[in-house]
């Protein structure tokens, strides 16, 4: 049984770690980060916290199979490639969308950059907890 502090501890650090995580995600087309990072950022936190408070927990806190998340994240990464194909340009080609954009102010940009982002921080998100669990779960 682990201590009450290493589980307060864990808990606190597993949602910095998440917050932190979609930070790095949504500055990574502007700057360096991206999905890759968040989402190893982002199942450190979960395995932090499993390493405290065990796997069956970790897992009750995640709410979804390691792998649906990482075949959603695929899905929504090939999806993103796909939307080129809309507009007549090669696969994965980035398409911007500006919302609310008016004469005098462009609005809010979304891209479909930031929306493969999100597919591969999913994908590893899924991949990685897939593999750290099965291997706590084993010992």
């Amino acid at each position: 049984m682990n201590s009450v502090i290493l589980i307060a501890g864990a808990r606190l650090q597993a949602v910095l770690l998440l917050v932190f995580s979609a930070y790095m995600l949504l500055r990574g087309h502007n700057a360096p980060g991206g999905g890759f990072i968040g989402g190893l950022i982002a199942a450190t936190g979960f395995v932090v916290y499993a390493i405290a408070c065990g796997t069956a927990d970790a897992r009750k806190a995640l709410r979804f199979d390691p792998g649906s998340i990482a075949g959603a994240g695929l899905g929504i990464a090939l999806f993103a490639g796909l939307m080129a194909a809309l507009w007549g340009d090669a696969l994965f080609t980035g398409q911007w969308l500006f919302i609310g954009a008016t004469e005098d102010d462009k609005g809010i940009p979304l891209s479909t950059v930031l929306i493969f982002d999100i597919g591969v921080y999913l994908v590893v998100l899924g991949a990685v907890l897939s593999i750290a669990f099965s291997l706590e779960e084993a010992v």
